[in-house]
């Protein structure tokens, strides 16, 4: 391990409290990082600060060092029901995280309460708990956090908690309105005291992130830390022990070199990102049947109550492989990690800096290796020139095992596998059409037929993007798909039920008429959608619908009378039109004596 330090913690110029340095000597950080050297002294010196730094660089004790130091400085002591800190992350594996962190020091001040606020727990929950141990320090996601200040029924006053607080802390800002939490921020930030300490830190700065600093933080003092050697004019955002890889090949050749690859490096751990949730699903099965005694774990966000079990599993594993979306992509620490393997690339170049630097942590070497198509292989210069991240050929292994035939005897032999590719196929070219560099990433030119077979599926799905489209170089299975059977009985049961009520509805609309098109699964969601749209605007239009008739009709008889004085109209013809819509001689007269050279108004 190369330390990348700058300098111990005793040469801080506002010293720390002796249970800090006795908390940082029991984790093993005997030297500050560089963001820490340069955010910690303006924290404790009453700045707000707006960090950005490099992946794995330290930013978590750059901001909980400070909120401890700041709380125990003041003048009156918290008490259970004041809150002093909060710590806002995007997900809540981050959360989690942060929050263990933090009892490493919390524990040294037993005065301090600490309380981890979350989705995936029962809300009631964590009300009773605020109620009974207090929370000086909240560690919490938006959704949660927000939804707890409109918990006053049940006894607890948020908004009163929080007028004393001190520090604000806002983690991976920029995925915070990335995910749509902005809203949930804004409503969070009415209810703090304007007099506050408020950090922001993220790996990267967007003009979201810039746009969130004006609002919420005062004259901040801003800070970006770069690998050292690094030109000051350069964007880099990987830490420079990361070693990227590319490699190209076809869209049917990726599971079997991914495959390969894992096998060949049973005795590391992995990151395998894929971009969607069903993707995740479908390929988590495939890799547990396909590469034997290794741990694989999935984990993605459409996960409730499970999620924060299999992070922590994970964690604690010398070796194995989990298989993720872009929620393990922010500010996740895992332990040792070897290698992050992108499957599918991300849907923006930032996400491809986050997903790498979930190894190369704090001084460690890593490898990352992205998986792309030949027409993707420019992306490689566009991440060159748009992240400063330099990226090196790996060549794909020649001839290794086709297992793309074990893949579909998977899904001949369970509905639930079949079920599971079909929806993975689906999500995954939907993913690829909203690809923000879509230059390069082209719908149009994907081979669809090839992405098929790199799916193992059995026929091709029923959806928009494939509509009217030939695949001559797709083979699907020649039996009939709804014949194949779950393994799992009480499923399959049910679904011979639901089979059996078809066909009798069937029999009973013999000879009527059916007018209904049936529509791919993939299109009934933005249907509805497009219905909810449309209601929404008819009412706006219906409230600004001009009811009064006679004002319509004077701001007709106005508009006609300026296309007169501007010669656009003669005066017969003047005449002749209001006559038409029933104006008498003497109010015809008295229009024309009015006034109205001005602009309408």
């Amino acid at each position: 391990m190369e330390h990348v330090t700058e300098g111990a913690w005793e040469t801080l110029p506002v010293p720390l409290h002796p249970r800090v340095l006795a908390a940082l000597r029991e984790l093993g950080f005997p030297h500050m990082t560089p963001v820490q050297s340069a955010t910690i002294p303006l924290f404790m010196k009453n700045k707000d600060v707006a960090a950005e730094a490099v992946t794995g660089s330290g930013k978590t004790l750059a901001f909980v060092i400070p909120i401890l130091q700041i709380l125990l400085r003041r003048d009156e002591k918290l008490k259970k029901m004041q809150v002093g800190a909060i710590i806002i992350t995007p997900t809540r594996e981050l959360a989690i995280q942060i929050n263990e962190v933090l009892l490493h020091f919390s524990k040294h001040f037993p005065q301090f309460s600490q309380i981890l606020l979350i989705g995936g727990r029962n809300p009631g929950e964590d009300v009773e708990r605020f109620k009974e141990q207090g929370g000086n320090i909240i560690v919490a996601t938006p959704g949660r956090l927000e939804d707890m200040f409109r918990r006053k029924a049940e006894g607890l006053d948020l908004a009163n908690c929080v007028k004393s607080l001190d520090i604000l802390v806002l983690d991976e800002a920029d995925r915070l309105l990335d995910m749509g939490f902005e809203a949930s921020i804004n409503t969070i930030l009415e209810f703090l005291p304007k007099q506050r300490r408020t950090g922001l830190f993220s790996a990267t700065q967007t003009q979201e992130v810039e746009n969130l600093v004006r609002a919420g933080l005062r004259n901040p003092v801003r800070i970006s830390v770069k690998e050292k050697g690094v030109a000051a004019s350069s964007t880099q955002k990987t830490p420079s022990r990361l070693q990227n890889y590319y490699m190209v090949c076809r869209a049917d050749e990726k599971f079997n070199q991914l495959v390969h690859f894992l096998r060949n490096h049973k005795q590391e751990k992995h990151l395998v990102f894929f971009s969607t949730c069903a993707c995740v699903e479908y390929y988590g099965k495939a890799l547990e049947a396909l590469v034997k005694n290794v741990k694989i774990m999935c984990i993605h966000g459409k996960m409730k109550h499970r999620r924060s079990k299999i992070f922590m599993e994970f964690r604690k594993l010398q070796s194995g492989i989990l298989v993720c979306t872009d929620v393990m992509a922010r500010g996740i620490d895992i332990p040792e990690v070897n290698w992050v393997l992108q499957y599918d690339p991300p849907s923006n170049a930032s996400a491809f800096v986050h997903r790498c630097g979930r190894t190369a942590r704090i001084g460690h070497a890593g490898s990352a290796l992205v998986f792309l198509l030949p027409m993707e292989e420019s992306y490689v210069n566009f991440l060159s020139i748009n992240q400063k991240c330099p990226l090196q050929e790996m060549k794909p292994q020649k001839n290794p095992a086709d297992l793309l035939p074990q893949l579909k005897s998977m899904a001949l032999a369970d509905r639930a596998m079949f079920e599971k590719g079909m929806k993975a196929f689906v999500s995954c070219v939907q993913a690829y059409a909203k690809h923000e560099c879509n230059l390069i990433f082209r719908l149009k030119d994907l081979d669809f037929a090839s992405l098929a077979r790199g799916f193992a599926l059995l026929r091709m799905p029923k959806m928009p993007e494939l509509r009217g489209k030939q695949f001559p170089d797709f083979m699907p299975v020649t039996i009939d798909t709804d014949t194949i059977a779950f393994k799992d009985k009480n499923r399959e049961k049910q679904r011979q039920k639901f089979l059996e009520q078809q066909r009798e509805e069937k029999k009973e609309n013999e000879g009527k008429k059916k007018f209904i098109k049936n529509k791919a699964w993939s299109k009934q969601k933005a249907k509805k959608e497009k219905k909810k749209k449309m209601i929404e605007k008819r009412k706006r239009e219906e409230e600004f619908d001009i009811e009064d008739e006679d004002m319509q009709e004077l701001l007709n008889d106005t508009r006609l009378l300026k296309k007169l004085k501007k010669g656009k109209m003669s005066e017969e013809e003047f005449e002749k039109r209001l006559l038409a819509r029933g104006k008498g001689e003497a109010e015809l007269a008295d229009l024309g004596s009015s006034d109205l050279d001005g602009d309408d108004s």
